[in-house]
């Protein structure tokens, strides 16, 4: 297939559901990795339409929505006490601190700005010299190349005025906590396909070996989706668990080489709290000493307190594929995306998001 479209197509979306309903004999858990898979599944009724024996699972793939609370709090903090320029992506904007968003930061009088790239943000430190702008960097191993690009670019040109805010978080350590964790029943995943053209498939040979549990790297369209999941029930129902690459148009074994070089320059490797989860061992990115003068961490010596969550949001439960959105008390009610209570309400790839922008997934099979 050549077009996208193709990956839409209504007939091949029959033949992969027909293929799943025949092929399943029994219960399976699997989650999909990442937040855009699980709008996909959603905003194309693809779960009411598998058999009510495959049970999809929402995982901790939305990078904004595991972004912890006290450093949007510190991001708050240098837009508002520090007068930084604070650049980041459209979602983080409304994704609610302890005490206000960046959004309402904004309203206050703060320098908060959306970009679509990184490399926006070391243009605007070039332009205003006698300001600091900060990048709040946010994302899994996709984003990372081009902002550990900006700080080699920075650094190239002199820049002096540009940092960036790291919460980068890895996938493949989030499936390892999601196995080990006791509530959670997991027997196949969905790996996030885009991660994988960054960064290869070798790091979930382990993963497939240790906790023998099937992975298919998996697209993104309905096609795409079904073809993951009957590769997965298939395993299930054989037995199996292998490593397999359902999104081989875009993914190489390998990754990029060129991304992942441009990565481990700039960035090492270091445990990272999650929100609603905790903190995972090594499941993040932050600068190496040699970039420390682009670290806004250790620019501004920020000192933020941690605060509670919310005692109303289940975005911890959500997020760990416990919980769907839907039986949260507050879905709807209390936590809306205009008025929302935790992250999974707000960003585009968030699972409480789309469930609330598409109804028709509330009425599906519960976990």
């Amino acid at each position: 297939m050549k077009f996208m479209s193709e990956y839409r197509d209504p007939a091949l979306v029959e033949k992969y559901l027909n293929e799943i309903h025949k092929t399943v004999t029994r219960p399976w858990n699997i989650m999909e990795v990442c937040g855009g898979q699980t709008h996909s599944l959603v905003k194309n009724g693809i779960l009411r339409l598998l058999p009510e024996q495959v049970n999809m699972i929402h995982g901790p793939g939305c990078p904004v929505c595991v972004t912890p609370l006290h450093l949007i709090d510190k991001a708050v903090y240098l837009a508002l006490e520090k007068g930084v320029m604070l650049c980041s992506y459209g979602d983080m904007l409304r994704v609610p601190g302890s005490q206000r968003s960046l959004l309402e930061a904004k309203a206050q009088g703060a320098d908060v700005r959306i970009l679509y790239s990184p490399l926006e943000a070391v243009k605007l430190a070039q332009d205003h010299p006698d300001k600091e702008v900060v990048f709040f960097a946010v994302g899994f191993e996709t984003t990372a190349p081009a902002n550990a690009l900006s700080v080699i670019h920075a650094q190239r040109l002199g820049i002096k005025n540009y940092s960036i805010l790291a919460s980068h978080v890895l996938v493949p350590p989030a499936i390892e906590a999601v196995m080990e964790d006791e509530a959670a029943v997991i027997h196949g995943f969905l790996a996030a396909g885009h991660v994988c053209t960054i960064m290869g498939i070798g790091e979930y040979y382990p993963l497939v070996e240790r906790y023998h549990i099937p992975i298919v790297v998996t697209g993104f369209e309905p096609v795409d989706l079904l073809q993951g999941i009957l590769m997965t029930v298939k395993q299930l129902e054989q037995g199996e668990a292998k490593l397999e690459n359902q999104y081989a148009r875009v993914v190489r074994p390998e990754g990029n080489p060129d991304a992942v070089e441009v990565i481990e320059q700039v960035f090492e490797t270091g445990d990272r709290e999650w929100r609603g989860i905790g903190n995972i061992p090594r499941s993040g990115y932050q600068i190496r000493a040699a970039f420390a003068e682009y670290d806004a961490h250790l620019k501004f010596s920020i000192d933020i307190e941690k605060a509670p969550e919310n005692p109303d949001c289940i975005a911890g439960l959500v997020l760990k594929g416990i919980k769907k959105p839907h039986e949260c008390p507050q879905f709807g009610k209390g936590c809306t995306p205009q008025m929302p209570l935790g992250a999974p309400m707000v960003s585009s790839e968030g699972a409480c998001a789309a469930y609330y922008h598409f109804s028709n997934a509330i009425e599906m099979q519960p976990s």
